[in-house]
């Protein structure tokens, strides 16, 4: 019986001993990690990604990326080979069904593109390349072809103002297929995050409301400083190619971490 008490006090012994040297070792994990600047909250609530920086672009680098895409410089020469030759309140009429539409469309696809690239869990990386990439290539279409794909009003069949502001006007000129792409990547990039999201929507609201007073006044807009804005759209567009080239790299920096 002695002999079986002993062993008993032994075990209860090592089994303290293991658990005291557990304990320091989580210790000294801790201490670790706290040394080394990592957030242990963020080490709770996101196992897989713990060590990866967040992914963030801004309000600033939001509105400069989707001023090219969805901004009112592109928009201003079509409208007026559109609806030049109309009535001033036939003009007012297209530009706010155009912006309705368009308003419309954005919502739905950001929505839309939103819940599939989060169902298919998508990484923030991955989504974050996707967005240089897009404007990158938006970009550099700008520099290259600052003109490009202007409609002409004289060789498209009869529309009434309903159908110039749904299409052409609406979608492709304002909404464009790689301005939707990147509505969609900027929400998805938001994720639950409340503040970022209405970010996003309040920069497009922006862009919007930037549209219609350019459609508004654009043969004054045109007549005074038509060239500048054309050279400004170039210059933006060399300044967004490297800043997606900048994002691109980041995001490969991301996966290889």
């Amino acid at each position: 019986m002695s002999a079986m008490v002993r062993t008993q006090a032994k075990g209860d012994v090592e089994y303290r001993g293991k658990r005291s040297q557990g304990r320091r070792g989580l210790v000294c994990v801790l201490a670790a990690v706290c040394a080394a600047g990592i957030p242990l909250q963020s080490l709770a609530q996101s196992p897989l990604g713990a060590d990866l920086p967040e992914v963030e672009f801004g309000a600033r680098k939001i509105f400069l990326m989707l001023f090219l895409m969805l901004g009112p410089i592109k928009i201003l020469v079509p409208f007026k080979v559109l609806a030049g030759g109309l009535d001033r309140v036939s003009r007012r009429r297209i530009a706010t069904r155009a912006i309705l539409f368009s308003a419309a469309a954005l919502a739905i696809a950001g929505l839309l593109g939103r819940t599939m690239l989060e169902n298919l869990e998508i990484s923030l990386p991955v989504l974050a390349m996707t967005g240089g990439i897009i404007l990158f290539i938006v970009a550099l279409r700008t520099v290259l072809q600052p003109s490009a794909d202007l409609p002409i009003r004289s060789s498209m069949p009869s529309q009434t103002d309903l159908g110039i502001a749904l299409t052409p006007l609406a979608f492709p000129t304002i909404v464009t297929p790689y301005g939707i792409a990147a509505v969609i990547v900027f929400s998805t990039l938001a994720g639950n995050r409340q503040t970022e999201g209405l970010t996003v929507a309040g920069i497009v609201l922006l862009i919007l409301v930037l549209n219609w007073v350019a459609m508004i006044f654009a043969e004054t807009i045109l007549r005074w400083i038509g060239t500048s804005l054309q050279v400004l759209a170039v210059v933006l567009g060399v300044t967004q190619a490297a800043l997606g080239l900048q994002v691109i790299l980041h995001s490969f920096s991301m996966i290889a971490w």
